[in-house]
């Protein structure tokens, strides 16, 4: 079962994909977290919904938001996925231990050996104030979790 919205958001410690590690603690305080968990990089709805986010990342840092993106793939492959995309929010590697962070946020898929679409929007003390979790197919609405910010 996926976190859900008054718990305290679990911290971690990840990669990205330039090899920095990222914490969710690092934030606290200081902005809120948009975190996207998704399957795969290089797939057609991963991308679609990674360039959206892309697209509008004024929407965020105009709300004092950071956005973290989660995915089961190596930082190697995060790397060269957001160069292709032109990703410049970091996309973090739930690789290895496999799916730890997934598993703690609720949102892996034993079965298929990855995340699915779970977006979870922490606030600065670092508590989830917003979530929804898509099935591997169904693309999420940007405009959800913009409008989940402006309650904060």
């Amino acid at each position: 079962m996926a976190i859900q919205v008054g718990e305290k958001a679990p911290d971690f410690e990840l990669k990205d994909n330039h090899g920095r590690t990222v914490r969710l603690s690092d934030f606290r305080g200081d902005k809120n977290v948009v975190l996207l968990f998704y399957p795969f990089a290089f797939t057609g709805v991963c991308t679609g919904e990674l360039c959206e986010v892309r697209d509008n990342l004024p929407k965020f840092s105009d709300r004092d938001t950071q956005v973290l993106a989660v995915s089961n793939d190596s930082i190697h492959t995060l790397r060269v996925f957001a160069e292709q995309e032109g990703l410049e929010y970091p996309l973090l590697s739930d690789f290895w231990p496999h799916g730890e962070t997934s598993r703690a946020y609720g949102v892996f898929d034993d079965t298929k050996g990855c995340a699915v679409r779970g977006t979870f929007v922490i606030d600065k003390e670092g508590v989830v104030r917003w979530t929804v979790v898509n099935g591997l197919p169904d693309a999420r609405d940007l405009n959800e979790y913009v409008t989940a910010l402006d309650t904060l």
